[in-house]
């Protein structure tokens, strides 16, 4: 499997993280130090909006760490979850329409990766979250929608072929919701209208749902050339020959 990635975008992205985060911290430190230093009568007001500003940019930071600093990466994890059912493969990371795109032989899919814990639960396009306590409100993001994420992802990716390689009339794209954390979460996801499951259970589900046809090699070699000329744009390492499969 070849994985492309936007290596330029994780260090931008890494560092950014780290910088909101101590800003984050610093604004929270001097919330609270304004009560006991300043005998300003609009002393609550500014201690109030210094905290909102620490709790805003720790938020930043902390949904920033998640995707770019955190070891593994959600990126990372999916490359190991899908490298042994995806040797002919092209993953994708951060530099499409869509942040995990895998290009086969036979189709695309789009990835969409969660490391939310807690106990969540599908029924159709509808999630739940709960579990999380104080973690709700303090270092960890909301769970949102993954089946909206995902179908916003399939027609992004969608659009960005019509545009980019327009000779491409008709290409299956597949959606995957995934995810990456390690033992914390209790999943029930599968009601789920999308395909959604721990990022251990990918290899099996992609094993079983292989599909028989291959992609016409002129439909193949045009999305491969357009994926991979947008790498390109962004700075990422591509292997230069565009061959058939």
């Amino acid at each position: 499997m070849v994985v492309i990635r936007n290596e330029k975008r994780i260090r931008r992205l890494r560092l950014i993280s780290q910088v909101t985060s101590f800003l984050g911290f610093g604004a929270l430190l001097a919330g609270l130090a304004l009560l006991f230093i300043s005998d300003n009568p609009q002393v609550f007001v500014m201690q109030l909006g210094a905290l909102l500003v620490g709790w805003l940019l720790s938020q930043i930071g902390i949904y920033l760490a998640h995707q770019y600093v955190r070891k593994p990466r959600p990126d990372e994890v999916l490359d190991e979850a899908v490298k042994k059912v995806a040797r002919d493969g092209r993953f994708y990371h951060f530099i499409l329409p869509a942040p995990h795109v895998l290009l086969l032989p036979d189709g695309i899919i789009v990835f969409v990766a969660k490391y939310q814990t807690g106990k969540i639960r599908a029924d159709g396009d509808n999630w739940k979250q709960s579990g999380l306590g104080l973690r709700r409100f303090f270092g960890q993001e909301n769970l949102g929608n993954p089946t909206k994420e995902a179908v916003s992802s399939v027609a992004a990716v969608a659009s960005f072929i019509n545009k980019q390689a327009p000779e491409v009339e008709e290409v299956p794209i597949a959606a995957m919701i995934v995810f990456t954390t390690k033992g914390e979460s209790e999943l029930d996801v599968k009601k789920s209208n999308i395909p959604a499951m721990h990022f251990t259970k990918v290899k099996g589900y992609m094993k079983q749902h292989k599909r028989p046809e291959r992609l016409p090699p002129p439909v193949y070699n045009a999305l491969r050339a357009a994926f991979d000329e947008r790498a390109r744009k962004v700075g990422a390492t591509v292997p230069d020959t565009v061959s058939a499969q």
